[in-house]
């Protein structure tokens, strides 16, 4: 599913036009971008959590050239999803939809 399929499903269920939708759906993606960016937890319930992650500087290898190289220690966003969602996707795809 992408953006603009996001936006047509909820401009259908909402009534909004899809510009409404559309902006809406770009301020909650900035907000949550804006949150992580200042290493705060993003929770939304029943959905899952955005957080950031601290990843170790390593020796990694290329492995088209098989060289070795030295990666620095980052940041990296991440998604952790709630039980409740995991339970009715998993709920849905076992009853085949």
């Amino acid at each position: 599913m992408t953006k603009a399929d996001i936006v047509n499903e909820v401009s259908s269920a909402t009534g909004l036009t899809k510009v409404e939708t559309e902006a809406v759906l770009e301020g909650i993606i900035n907000s949550i971008a804006t949150s992580l960016k200042k290493n705060k937890r993003v929770d939304i319930r029943g959905f899952g959590s955005f957080i950031v992650k601290k990843r170790k500087a390593r020796e990694a290898r290329n492995p088209a050239t098989n060289e070795k190289v030295v990666l620095k220690e980052r940041f990296v966003p991440s998604f952790k999803v709630s039980k409740l969602l995991k339970k009715e996707v998993n709920q849905s795809l076992l009853r085949g939809f």
